[in-house]
């Protein structure tokens, strides 16, 4: 600590350059934020799939339905414990542009299959016993300033028609990644008003007893619809939300590589700046050699410079980061879950000071192995 007001004299020599320098790694580390909660929006759904479950499909697509009479079936093979269903509604609230999902599910069975998603046992019993009922995610209601006791109107798209509903209960998650941005209403209530497709549904989660036999309950569900009208497509829940990720494209390689190039350019920056600070302190770095310090130190503190630096300017870039989330979603409703996690937080910070050891490096060695008789015949 003795040697500290050393290292911030040598700093604040250029206070424009010095700034300049932070500046970068704020932007950088910003900008690795912003990417992080990206990366984890998408990776969401399979970070908090359930182990047990699994979703059941039409074979063809995702949009053609299966026929409940399937449920009964699905629940006597061997292994599965538990079967509930849901069906994508796809209505508009006001403007085409508040988007958020919306299900119908099955009220007497979908509450116990997710029970990450916390509901009071009032409120559930209300939204039970209202046909047009519906529960809300907290972050929905937030959204959308909803409170219990609403009629909320919805366009129907793919079932045509004003549908009203009546907010009976908010639910929050057990877990901050967890999808609160839900909308979910009774299935029996659209099977009763739509005009196509009655007695069908969108797809079907099944709970099994062991996670190690998942493999062989995919097979044995699929065996027992193959050749049915309506076959089927199994895989468990976190292959599913996998698959939704893959058809937007490979963006993690997308977030890696922009991450990469800004990354890559920081560290030629930082190098050439500190390369200059060096060269320009050549009489002080001679002068500390003179009077006894060794290489050693030299090297030491150039590269403690170079790391308060990174650690300054990669603290500011995450901190705005965080604080830019903070705000919620700004996609409105394409990315539910906006959060900067504190493991990317940390990866951050280490990426930072990761950069500016290595573009300190060889400044650092540059100046340790300078000679006083060199370095002062250059004066």
């Amino acid at each position: 600590m003795k040697y500290l007001p050393l290292v911030l004299s040598s700093l604040f020599r250029k206070k424009t350059r010095t700034a300049l320098t932070a500046g970068s790694f704020a932007v950088a580390l910003f900008l690795f934020g912003i990417l992080a909660v990206v990366d984890s929006a998408f990776q969401q759904g399979v970070d908090v799939a359930g182990v047990d479950r699994l979703v059941v499909l039409n074979r063809v697509s995702i949009i053609q339905p299966l026929p409940l009479a399937y449920r009964d079936r699905l629940a006597r093979v061997p292994g599965v414990t538990q079967v509930t269903f849901a069906n994508w509604f796809g209505g508009v609230y006001q403007d085409e542009r508040n988007f958020f999902p919306q299900f119908a599910i099955d009220h007497e069975s979908y509450r116990l299959m997710f029970p990450e998603f916390v509901v009071p046992d009032d409120q559930w019993q209300a939204f039970r016993g209202d046909r047009e009922g519906a529960i809300v995610g907290e972050a929905l209601a937030e959204r959308f300033q909803w409170k219990v006791g609403d009629r909320v109107p919805i366009r129907g798209t793919i079932f045509q028609g004003n549908w009203e509903f009546n907010i009976r209960g908010v639910y929050r998650g057990r877990r901050v990644q967890d999808d609160t941005t839900q909308f979910w209403f009774r299935w029996d209530y659209l099977n009763e008003r739509k005009t196509f497709g009655k007695g069908a549904v969108g797809w079907y989660t099944v709970r099994i007893a062991n996670p190690d036999e998942a493999v062989r309950l995919v097979k044995a569900i699929d065996e027992q619809f193959a050749n049915s009208p309506a076959e089927t497509k199994t895989d468990t829940e976190k292959a599913f939300a996998a698959s939704f990720v893959k058809q937007m494209g490979n963006i993690q390689l997308l977030i890696m590589s922009v991450g990469s190039v800004v990354f890559f350019t920081l560290l030629l920056v930082t190098g050439n700046t500190m390369a200059i600070a060096v060269r320009e302190r050549t009489r002080e770095l001679a002068v500390l050699k003179a009077v006894g310090f060794s290489g050693g130190f030299v090297l030491v503190l150039v590269i403690v410079e170079t790391l308060i630096v990174a650690a300054v300017g990669g603290g500011i870039g995450l901190g705005l980061a965080k604080l830019f989330t903070l705000r919620g979603d700004p996609t409105g409703g394409l990315l539910p879950f906006f959060h900067l996690p504190g493991t990317a937080v940390v990866s951050g910070l280490v990426l930072a000071l990761a950069v500016g050891l290595t573009a300190g490096i060889l400044p650092a060695l540059s100046a340790s192995r300078l000679r006083v008789v060199d370095a002062l015949r250059r004066i």
